[in-house]
């Protein structure tokens, strides 16, 4: 007789990453505007991480405002922007109870002043944490693999390897994910952790993200462990 085993009595996943996808056809649904979709992600991203400290997730990385989401309409683009400003002040009231180290993925240098500081001063107050939240904020994976290549050029590195460009990424102090997970039911990864993503497991679900929680989180880990993962071997 075959026995199912919850999440929480299975040894916790190292690392997942979050494509959270489908804010703003959430709000449309609803007759809302494409901010508020936004603003009910965060609440999704809040019970997610919440639900991944309890389950023992060590490290977690969200895909939060790619290079390419630059081309989106101009209110919407700020709307992110005030979100991420909230976030933070939230983020910092709570660091006791999050007990994360928050790292920012993505070059910081076309936002505002203000808000860089913010995610500079929120990255240097938390970093000695021993848990990790990854938020790729004006991220992308190819933009990441050019900028680790130019850092190793600038150290006068004459041969890479794999090593060394993995040192050299935006996630050097993070393992690479173990479960990938996107929502709003597009088949592909968008640009997201091209390198690190070699041997991670893909989920794909058609839940849009406002509404993935505690619930569907546990059934992307259950069929997680049901996949036998090779690494190239038999």
């Amino acid at each position: 007789m075959k026995t199912t085993v919850t999440a929480k009595e299975r040894k916790p996943i190292e690392h997942i990453a979050f494509i959270m996808d489908g804010n703003g056809r959430w709000a449309k649904k609803r007759g809302m505007p494409r901010e508020q979709g936004h603003r009910f992600g965060v609440k999704a991203f809040q019970s997610i991480l919440e639900h991944c400290r309890d389950i023992g997730v060590h490290t977690i990385t969200v895909y939060a405002f790619s290079t390419e989401n630059w081309k989106r309409p101009e209110k919407e683009v700020k709307s992110i922007m005030r979100l991420m400003d909230r976030y933070l002040s939230d983020f910092e009231k709570n660091m006791d109870r999050y007990q994360m180290r928050l790292c920012f993925l993505g070059d910081k240098a076309p936002f505002d002043a203000k808000l860089r500081a913010r995610m500079e001063q929120m990255e240097q107050a938390s970093k000695d944490r021993e848990r990790i939240l990854n938020i790729g904020f004006n991220y992308g994976g190819r933009d990441e693999i050019v900028h680790a290549c130019n850092r190793l050029i600038a150290q006068g590195v004459k041969e890479v390897s794999e090593d060394s460009i993995s040192g050299a990424l935006y996630t050097a102090a993070s393992s690479d994910p173990d479960l990938i997970i996107r929502t709003g039911g597009d088949l592909r990864i968008s640009n997201f952790m091209l390198w690190q993503a070699a041997y991670a497991e893909l989920y794909f679900t058609d839940v849009l993200w406002p509404d993935f929680g505690p619930a569907e989180l546990d059934a992307a880990i259950e069929e997680f462990y049901t996949r036998q993962r090779r690494y190239g071997g038999v």
